[in-house]
């Protein structure tokens, strides 16, 4: 069974990002959470903009890599928004990686990719932090197969984040199942 590792958005490590380790676990896919915000968190924008300024994305990458460090080479990465942004970088790093996940936000483009893993992205539309030519630079890379996109109609941007402004049960449950049908995929 694939490991994951799931990291935040730029609200911290909320109760919202632990509910969905739970589900993917409880589905038999593992998931390690890391807090690379040592504790805080926050259900407004603009001081999870204040928090990562504070910190930094270099300490940020950092936190993270020391939290991947002990995981299999395997390990699923997955993040959400800018969860997503770290989960690009670490890719590079982790070459073997099982499968990238990007949720609430497409990750960087890596050149060059470092392996054919699957990528998908589960996104709000539209969606006021992401760029809509990004996404299909993605989806018109050819060295980005096999590539999933799902978009969410009307949802807010942190749509999976239960108990935020965002939360969208619906959408998040569909998200969800979808993460899941896809890591049951890599197992078979």
């Amino acid at each position: 069974m694939p490991q994951v590792i799931l990291f935040h958005s730029i609200l911290g490590l909320r109760p919202g990002v632990l509910a969905l380790a739970r589900r993917l676990a409880e589905a038999g896919h593992p998931a390690v959470t890391p807090d690379l915000y040592d504790g805080r968190s926050t259900a407004d924008i603009d001081a999870g903009f204040a928090i990562f300024a504070e910190i930094g994305k270099q300490t940020l990458l950092a936190r993270a890599a020391d939290a991947l460090a002990p995981l299999p080479a395997t390990t699923v990465l997955a993040g959400i928004s800018m969860g997503a942004g770290i989960a690009g970088d670490m890719w590079a790093t982790r070459p073997q990686a099982a499968a990238v996940l990007f949720l609430s936000g497409p990750g960087p483009i890596p050149a060059p990719r470092p392996s054919q893993a699957p990528v998908a992205m589960h996104m709000a539309r539209p969606d006021p932090f992401d760029d809509e030519a990004f996404v299909a630079e993605w989806a018109g890379d050819p060295s980005a197969q096999p590539l999933e996109i799902h978009r969410y109609d009307g949802v807010g941007h942190n749509f999976l984040d239960a108990g935020g402004p965002d939360w969208d049960a619906q959408a998040a449950d569909l998200c969800t199942t979808r993460l899941i049908g896809m890591l049951d995929a890599l197992r078979a």
